[in-house]
């Protein structure tokens, strides 16, 4: 009858196996904050039905400007600031594999070699000039008892996906940021129209001034005026073309090109402003990729608490060796004599740190506190970008149509006001300035036509696109895809 006898080192192993369990920390809850039951703005506003339609991914189709979603596509695809947001998150997720590395041994190699003379005087079997040929293999694991390696893992991973949300809120600020230019270009083609056509009637009103002045009509200071006022118009015209060059070169940069490598042609802004679905406030806390990675390294930070806690607790390592040893080298892994260990096993626990230990979890309790403040005052700017976008759609939609009934009146006192200049009963200041103040307003309604647009853009990043926290990698998930050559001794041919 065969017995099993259980060493006190085997007791002690299962024990520390079974504490393998145990993890020390605070378990993590999403920080509270008190979410409204609507947008204050909503009031009067518009909305697409039904109310709880969403953005599609591609955002930027609800305007139906192809040339504007074919930049949109290239934004995707060669943008340097997306790029670089990439990179981060791929760093992100090798963090949490070298986390999870943690768990497993070490297993280490060793070739020696030694060549000595042997001390006189002393009995030894070989004298003089010998050769001493070794070869070992040992292991060496740290059991995570009070759980620090798993908080690291966690602290990781939440950060990898904070690192995950931080690129779509990236890809999203890009996106609006093109929009934001495109539109403004549309805006100076437009408002640039507008200033041709009033150059073309100017010259036009010159021509005639000038006619009269020569047949002794009006008198010289109306030629030089109505010069003058032609002039101006002109100059404005070039201050255009500059803001334009200026926002093509900014499109061409989020395309990720050089400035001289994009031209857009001149087109008039006919895009009209687009119905947009708006969510609910507590929908916006899974929407916007900015909320999400506070939520996510509020997370990590309570990650940084258990591990802090489990530096209070003492850390074993264990280890084992097995080896040869041969005075010749042919015979090292043949008739060469072997050996092996167990241990050593050592439990290490520091006694005085100078209140380091202390300093360390006081300093990631605060830091957690730190990140809490920050989630919720992202959150609170994202109902203030709601906000803040609602209101300015809802007014600008009143003032496009007041400023309508201005650029009609205006224009109807050009008529008036040129009738009775011809008919000698006013002076052409009075042209002058009702030509001016049309001009004014044309311009004023074609800006808010603009702004209309841009504060579209400004509401659907406000709402974070067509993105959902349901989009983020799962903690399990977030490391990416480990293959067994990465646990090859030998580095990749493709990081």
């Amino acid at each position: 009858m065969t017995r099993y006898f259980i060493t006190p080192q085997g007791v002690l192993l299962c024990l520390l196996l079974l504490l393998s369990a145990c993890t020390l920390g605070p378990d993590y809850q999403r920080p509270s904050i008190a979410t409204p039951t609507d947008f204050k703005e909503l009031k009067g506003w518009t909305q697409a039905q039904p109310r709880d339609t969403s953005l599609p991914e591609n955002w930027w189709v609800v305007f139906n400007d192809p040339y504007l979603s074919s930049l949109e596509r290239q934004v995707a695809l060669a943008n340097q600031s997306i790029a670089e947001a990439e990179a981060r998150y791929a760093q992100a997720q090798a963090m949490v594999q070298n986390a999870k590395a943690a768990y497993l041994p070490l297993l280490s190699t060793t070739l020696m070699s030694n060549r000595f003379r042997a001390a006189s005087g002393q009995n030894v079997a070989v004298s003089g000039v010998r050769n001493l040929f070794g070869s070992m293999i040992s292991v060496a694991w740290e059991p995570d008892l009070w759980g620090s390696v798993h908080h690291q893992v966690d602290a990781n991973a939440s950060t990898a996906q904070a690192s995950a949300a931080s690129l779509q809120a990236m890809r999203l600020s890009a996106q609006a940021l093109l929009a934001q230019n495109y539109f403004l270009l549309r805006n100076i083609d437009t408002h640039s129209r507008l200033l041709t056509e009033t150059i073309t009637t100017y010259e036009k009103t010159l021509t005639i001034i000038q006619h009269r002045y020569r047949a002794g009509v009006v008198a010289k200071i109306d030629s030089v005026q109505a010069e003058t006022q032609l002039a101006s118009v002109r100059a404005r015209l070039l201050e255009s073309g500059i803001q334009r060059q200026q926002c093509e070169h900014a499109i061409a940069v989020l395309v990720g090109k050089a400035p001289s490598a994009l031209s857009i042609p001149s087109r008039l802004m006919t895009t009209p402003v687009p119905s947009i679905p708006v969510l609910l406030p507590s929908q916006l806390l899974e929407r916007r990729p900015d909320i999400a990675a506070a939520e996510r390294l509020a997370a990590a930070a309570n990650a940084q608490i258990g591990i802090a806690k489990a530096a209070y607790y003492p850390n074993l390592n264990l280890s084992a060796s097995r080896g040869s040893q041969s005075i010749e080298l042919s015979k090292l892994f043949t008739t060469a004599a072997t050996y092996w260990a167990l241990g050593p096993a050592a439990l290490a626990l520091p006694l005085f740190d100078g209140g380091a230990r202390n300093a360390q979890l006081r300093s990631a309790i605060k830091n957690f506190e730190v990140t809490v403040a920050a989630y919720r005052n992202t959150v609170l700017t994202g109902f203030l970008e709601v906000e803040d976008a609602l209101a300015e759609l809802r007014l600008l939609a009143q003032a496009i149509e007041a400023q309508q009934h201005a650029v009609t009146s205006a224009q109807h006192a050009v008529e008036l006001t040129m009738n009775q200049y011809q008919a000698g009963t006013v002076s052409y200041l009075n042209v002058m300035n009702a030509q001016a103040t049309a001009l004014t307003n044309e311009e004023a309604e074609v800006e808010l036509q603009g702004r209309s647009l841009l504060a579209v853009v400004h509401l659907v990043k406000a709402l974070g696109g067509g993105w959902d926290a349901k989009a983020l990698p799962t903690p399990d998930k977030v490391g990416g895809t480990v293959t067994w050559q990465q646990f090859l001794p030998v580095p990749p041919s493709k990081p």
